[in-house]
């Protein structure tokens, strides 16, 4: 079959929905009396807040949005994208081709590579990588589900896959995927499956080629990551050391706005409303959708498997008005697939308020005098967005058309298990991309995952599912744009999900600090950051 270079394909990933530039701090020489530069050096270092979930930074197993940043830093990828442009899929430790089906991947390592011990990075590594990643059955272990990875020879390793799987580049730019030192990790109890006892060694020391390696981890207060001296990549590190703290929202606040540090990643769209002069802000809507699910198991609830009911909810919900409560940055969810996405709905294709509709529709279905349950978890705030506010607006929204729907608001670990087992009537939920790619939003389809979940099995919709077998397989870029186009129009009028915002990703930064932009996947670039 006749191979094609894909090397700069403009693969589906991630359209950027804006680059946040951001400018810096400190001056050019290094100040002892300033915390926020090594003292007489001129070696400068960063500070950046943000709210830790970190569980682990082994590639294979990290799947926490801190632990992507970390790792993103700390371990090169076989493809990767540029800086501010997610829409094309770019060489990084290796070029490749696909066949014309995309079944085949054929890498070849990139000359004169190493990692931060000085050990040339091999193709060994990278097969060792993929299938230990694949083996360890963790948290990201199913981005390379059905794809087998075979060595060719000293420089080149080969994907296939039995099925067309255009957006497999894009998931091999993503930070789990990164390549380890593998005579490393074998030696400190790394392995291909699950009797890999690798984790704790990586945790405390690096085992990468990236632009930067650890000097400390304490998942529960601070990261500290320094400058890779042997690193030999395409992107250089401008700070020698940056440290990366577990701090709340209104102290982070207080620290950028004093100096304390230089960028604050947690902040929500009403904190941001009023910086001190002289702090800097970037907002853009994140790539994060916020949605409700309705169920569609008559077993859970009649009224809900309604059709009827789902189309009075969907009328019932004033999206504007969730705004409000979302503040800066934050935007109307079009659809499924967010903004930042190919195939992302314009906005004349969003879900519009209609009250007459809604109350039609919900007399229709025969909601009036019957009383659901809106569940969500109450300790968590995707990007800042407080659930339980939105919530009581959503509550008050459909009281006005006629449904009743009572709260019940419970700890994400709690809730979680309610909301992949299928049990709620009405969720309150949140989806973050795994990869840059809007196949990664076909879950929501029936008898997906995430479908499952919504008492949506295969067999509900065939003309949805056609689109999602299309939408996993389409190659061609542009067909593949009115493929997840025509799948979001078909989810907005048939599904049982209610595509309801994407709340604001709102960076607040001292000037002088550059070349921060937000990132659907790893959130932020550390490696990217520079000053003016």
């Amino acid at each position: 079959m006749t191979s094609r270079k894909l090397t700069l394909l403009r693969l589906a990933g991630a359209a950027c929905a804006a680059s946040l530039l951001l400018s810096a701090c400190g001056g050019d020489d290094g100040d002892a009396d300033n915390p926020n530069q090594s003292g007489g050096t001129g070696a400068a270092q960063i500070v950046i807040d943000t709210t830790f979930d970190i569980k682990t930074i082994d590639p294979g197993r990290e799947y926490e949005p801190t632990g992507q940043i970390l790792v993103k830093a700390l371990y090169d990828t076989l493809l990767t994208f540029a800086d501010n442009d997610t829409t094309k899929v770019i060489p990084d430790l290796a070029d490749y081709e696909s066949n014309e089906d995309q079944t085949e991947f054929t890498l070849t390592m990139a000359d004169g590579r190493v990692f931060s011990d000085g050990s040339p990075v091999t193709a060994d590594d990278a097969v060792f990588s993929l299938q230990r990643l694949q083996g360890l059955k963790g948290n990201p272990s199913f981005l390379l589900d059905g794809v087998t990875v075979t060595k060719v020879d000293d420089k080149t390793l080969k994907l296939t896959t039995a099925d067309p799987a255009p957006a497999l580049p894009a998931i091999l730019a993503t930070p789990s995927l990164g390549v380890v030192n593998s005579k490393l990790v074998l030696e400190n109890g790394g392995a291909i499956d699950e009797s890999d006892t690798a984790e704790e060694f990586l945790n405390g020391t690096s085992a990468g080629s990236g632009p930067y390696t650890l000097e400390k981890l304490d998942t529960a207060s601070e990261a500290i990551l320094v400058k890779n001296a042997k690193y030999n990549g395409a992107q250089k590190a401008t700070f020698d050391k940056v440290i990366l703290r577990n701090t709340e929202p209104a102290t982070q606040k207080m620290n950028v706005e004093r100096g304390d540090s230089q960028v604050a990643l947690g902040l929500s769209g009403d904190m941001v409303e009023s910086l001190a002069e002289g702090v800097k802000l970037e907002s853009v809507p994140s790539a994060t959708v916020v949605f409700l699910l309705i169920n569609s198991d008559p077993a859970i609830s009649e009224l809900t498997a309604k059709p009827e009911f789902v189309k009075a909810v969907k009328a019932a919900i004033d999206y504007q008005g969730l705004l409000e409560i979302a503040g800066k940055g934050a935007a109307q969810a079009t659809g499924l697939v967010p903004s930042v996405f190919l195939g992302a709905l314009p906005e004349s294709d969003a879900l519009k308020f209609d009250p007459d509709a809604a109350q039609a529709a919900a007399v229709a279905a025969g909601a009036p005098g019957q009383k659901l349950t809106l569940s969500f978890p109450n300790d968590i705030d995707p990007t800042g967005l407080n659930l339980t506010t939105l919530a009581e607006r959503i509550q008050s929204q459909l009281a006005a058309a006629g449904i009743e729907v009572d709260l019940a608001p419970a700890p994400f670990a709690t809730e979680i298990d309610a909301y992949r087992d299928g049990k709620e009537q009405i969720g309150l939920w949140y989806w973050n991309p795994d990869y840059m790619d809007p196949a990664n939003y076909l879950a929501f389809g029936p008898g997906q995952s995430v479908g499952l979940r919504a008492g949506w099995p295969a067999g509900a919709n065939a003309s949805i599912e056609s689109l999602v077998t299309q939408g996993y397989t389409t190659g061609d870029l542009q067909t593949r744009q009115t493929v997840f186009e025509d799948w979001g129009k078909a989810m907005n009028a048939e599904s049982p999900f209610v595509p309801l915002l994407q709340p604001g990703s709102n960076v607040a930064y001292q000037s002088g600090i550059t070349g921060v932009y937000y990132n659907p996947v790893w959130l932020i670039n550390v490696t990217g950051l520079g000053r003016s």
